[in-house]
């Protein structure tokens, strides 16, 4: 990490508030190994009994990349019968597609893909461009995490489980991203850029919310009681998936691709890849002088591969290289910009959202529902 993330602090010994805060993270979240066997022993236990009388005994999202691959290897490993939800935005790379369906046919898990509607999250995803914000990746991470949940209550689920690699996604640069489920932020930005009505799109309401807890549903970061060496993991995959590994991180999806490589870099002067980095580094995974010769490099193997990324986009997304030349100029904005979370005019809304916020109300109205379903 460097001065490129403008709050960096470093202290006397020239370590950076990012190593300090990822000792810290991983600290308190990673289970250690010697411990990982009796807990993970003890939690399948607990999320099978959960499952008893149920098609399924969890749930969890499955993109193609490593991560999250790595969870169904896992549940299928220790024995959950599990539903694997997809979120489908147009934008899966081939080697995606195949990855996913030889986990599908290897696993014999059930599959939900949600295909949400091209020309609604298409306008979503130009309305984040339009408004010159930094994470124009949320319609996508807000699209996944609202939708399972939902599922998760349609099917009467009482685990999810999800891949969150601490050990390799702690680091981040502030201002780098933004908070993934800031639904008002969203509709802001979409009502005055966008053009279509979001029918399509999971809109994970106050309701689904106030459920979500009456129904005691849990989420568990499998990967914390796991390995978390992408080396490793990468053998396990393709040994058991015949599963690829991408040429970048998050390289299943062509648009995440395309905004880490390009949009990031050339508009806000961002190299995700530091991050990344740093990660592997405080892992173990990697030396830092490996890492400073990756950062060396362009991501991109070659020009020519940049230039046919670049026109692969902005022509699914019906744009002239005129209209994204003028999106990459635009003055940038903060999403602060733009109304974020507060009281929703609803009155429903904000009904749902005062129980929902009430422990014990919500604790009340769980053992209500647990002894009447």
């Amino acid at each position: 990490m460097d001065t490129s993330d403008n709050y960096i602090v470093f202290d006397d010994n020239g370590v950076c508030n990012h190593c300090h805060n990822y000792d810290l993270v991983v600290t308190n979240n990673v289970i250690p190994k010697a411990q990982r066997q009796e807990k993970i022993a003890h939690l399948i236990n607990k999320i099978k009994l959960s499952g008893k009388g149920n098609k399924y005994d969890c749930i969890a999202g499955l993109s193609g990349g490593m991560d999250s691959s790595y969870v169904i290897y896992l549940a299928k490993k220790l024995g959950l019968r599990t539903l694997i939800v997809h979120f489908d935005n147009g934008w899966d790379s081939e080697l995606a597609i195949k990855n996913i369906e030889n986990i599908i046919n290897y696993t014999g898990f059930d599959y939900y893909n949600y295909i949400v509607d091209w020309e609604e999250f298409k306008d979503l995803q130009l309305s984040y461009f339009k408004a010159s914000v930094v994470d124009v990746e949320i319609p996508t991470d807000m699209g996944i995490f609202s939708l399972i949940p939902k599922v998760a209550i349609k099917y009467n689920i009482k685990y999810i489980i999800y891949g969150t690699n601490i050990e390799t996604e702690t680091t981040m640069g502030t201002g780098w991203n933004y908070t993934k489920m800031d639904r008002a932020n969203l509709e802001a930005i979409h009502r005055k850029y966008g053009t279509k009505e979001l029918r399509t799109f999971p809109n994970y309401t106050s309701f689904d919310q106030l459920l979500f807890k009456i129904k005691g549903i849990k989420q568990v970061n499998i990967l914390n009681y796991a390995e978390t060496n992408y080396d490793e993991i990468a053998k396990v995959l393709y040994n058991e998936f015949k599963w690829k590994n991408y040429p970048v991180k998050h390289g299943e999806s062509i648009f995440t691709k395309f905004y880490q490589s390009y949009y990031l870099p050339k508009k806000f002067g961002i190299d995700k890849r530091r991050a990344h980095l740093s990660d592997l580094i405080n892992s173990g995974q990697k030396e830092r002088q490996q890492a400073l010769e990756i950062l060396s490099k362009t991501v991109y193997s070659s020009l020519s591969e940049e230039e046919y990324e670049y026109k692969y986009v902005i022509r699914k997304l019906g744009l002239t290289e005129e209209q994204f030349t003028d999106i990459m100029e635009r003055p940038i904005n903060k999403h602060a910009d733009f109304s974020t979370n507060q009281p929703v005019n609803n009155i429903t809304d904000r009904v749902f959202l005062k129980i929902k916020d009430t422990k014990i109300l919500t604790a009340i109205l769980g053992k209500i529902y647990r002894i009447f379903s």
